[in-house]
This record gives structure tokens, C-alpha cells and sequence, in this order.
């Protein structure tokens, strides 16, 4: 089983070999050729899960008043989420009654950003499409379903022909609206995370193959790059870490304000 990144070093014969994007369509290691067929990608996957789960299950299987460390780091994680964002945003009630979806894809996205510096792992899992699609959807769903719950009538009508704007001019806005509320805000969430990712995880494997190439198999002057493409590739991955926070924050705010604007009696 193969869990490192396959372009993750440069070595064959001799040569320098940049990063590819097959790196983000590996070959089966399970089930080959049956529908649960799975790649490395989709057992990392696999394992983040678990590990999520079982993280939040010991975090919170003892709850005591007086919290130990361990409860006290998943209330620390839990309300951040909660204050920042679902209260923030949504105020006292709504917040609690989005919380635990808003929480799930926070610490989704993270966790499966996270994997990109993680040796062995060595790529950032939200890099296919499949997870920031997944997870657009469930946004997608939960924002109109706020607000086909908030006002069962008046939802489309208000997301569509704004109030305040002259009846004329609705032939033009009703058009953008429907555009940048229906399928923009999807798409871009689908593409803002996954990009963020893939080039992220290329930059990585650039440097640090480099820094293989540099060190083991280029000669004279040029083994001296590579201390400056280590160093580099470094200072990226430590960037890698706080992007991949950025970006779990990023959706999951994006989303809480969605919730927010369907919620708005006019809007």
C-alpha cells in the first residue's frame, strides 16, 4: 500500500521530475474494479473520519463541569464555531439550530485540508472535487431550506425580485439574482476550496522535489539551491497549515451568512 504522494520526491534516473495533477487520481489499492473501488486518496479520507470521530467521541463521552484538558480542548474548538460564526451571524437561536452542521463542515474541511502536510499522507484530500462538491450541496440545501422554512411563501419571491426595486428593471435583476444566488455561490465554494488545495499541494511537491534533485543528484554549484528551495518549501508548509484553517473558516463562514440572508425577511 502505497500512502506517500507519488511525485513527492524527484528521483528517477537521474532526473527532475515536476508535479502533476495525475497526482490527485491515484490507482486503485482496493476493490479494484467493483463500485467501492478505492484509491489512496479516498482511504485517507477514510481515516480523517475516523479520526474526527473518535477525537469528538473522547472529547465528549465524560462531560464534566469542571472540564479535564482533553473536554476542554473540543469545548474550545466547539465554540469557537459557535460564538464566532453560528451566534455571530445567525444570533442565539438560529445559531444553535445550525450549529451542529456548521460545525461538521468545519472541522470536515479541515481535517481533510490538514492531510497535505502530514507525512505519508502528503496531500490535502479536498483537492478532488468530490468533497467541495459534497459539501457546496449541503450547503446549497441548507441555505434554501432556511429560508423555504423561515417564509414557506415569500423565499424565491424575495431572493428574486429584491423589494425596492422598480418593476421595469426586475427583467435585469431577477436574472443576476437567480445566477448569484442558485448557482454561483455553489460553484464557488466547489472552486474556491479545491484550487486552494491543488495548488498548494504542487507548490509542495515543487519545492521539495527540487530540494531532492538539488541535494542527491545535481552537481558542483547548484547542490547549494538546494538549501533555498528546502527552506522555501518549509516556509510553505507552515502557509499550508494556516490555509488550510483559512479555508474550513472561509466555507463555514460563507455558509453561516447564506443561512443569514435566507433567514432575513427581505432580502
Amino acid at each position: 500500500m502505497q500512502l506517500v504522494a507519488p511525485g513527492f520526491f524527484a528521483a528517477d534516473e537521474g532526473g527532475f521530475h515536476p508535479p502533476s495533477i495525475e497526482e490527485f487520481f491515484p490507482p486503485a489499492i482496493f476493490f479494484e474494479g467493483t463500485p467501492f473501488e478505492m484509491n489512496r486518496i479516498m482511504l485517507i479520507r477514510v481515516i480523517m473520519t475516523i479520526v474526527l470521530l473518535v477525537v469528538f467521541y473522547l472529547g465528549t463521552r465524560n462531560m464534566r463541569i469542571v472540564p479535564g484538558r482533553f473536554q476542554s480542548l473540543t469545548e474550545m474548538a466547539l465554540d469557537f464555531i459557535r460564538v464566532n460564526i453560528a451566534e455571530d451571524l445567525l444570533g442565539k437561536v438560529d445559531g444553535r439550530r445550525f450549529l451542529p452542521i456548521l460545525c461538521a463542515i468545519f472541522f470536515m474541511i479541515f481535517a481533510f485540508n490538514i492531510t497535505g502536510i502530514i507525512p505519508g499522507f502528503n496531500i490535502g484530500v479536498s483537492a478532488v472535487v468530490g468533497v467541495p462538491l459534497v459539501l457546496a450541496v449541503v450547503s446549497y440545501i441548507t441555505f434554501i431550506y432556511a429560508g423555504i422554512k423561515k417564509s414557506p411563501g415569500k423565499f424565491f419571491k424575495n431572493s428574486l425580485f429584491p423589494a425596492g426595486v422598480p418593476k421595469p428593471f426586475y427583467i435585469l435583476v431577477t436574472p443576476i439574482e437567480f445566477f448569484s444566488t442558485f448557482i454561483l455561490r455553489p460553484v464557488t465554494l466547489t472552486l474556491r476550496l479545491m484550487m486552494n488545495l491543488v495548488v498548494g499541494h504542487l507548490l509542495l511537491v515543487l519545492f521539495f522535489s527540487a530540494t531532492w534533485f538539488f541535494f542527491f543528484q545535481a552537481e558542483g554549484l547548484l547542490k547549494g539551491l538546494g538549501v533555498l528551495t528546502l527552506a522555501v518549501g518549509f516556509a510553505f508548509t507552515l502557509f499550508e497549515i494556516l490555509v488550510a484553517f483559512l479555508q474550513a473558516y472561509i466555507f463555514t463562514i460563507l455558509t453561516g451568512v447564506y443561512i443569514q440572508l435566507a433567514l432575513a425577511e427581505e432580502h
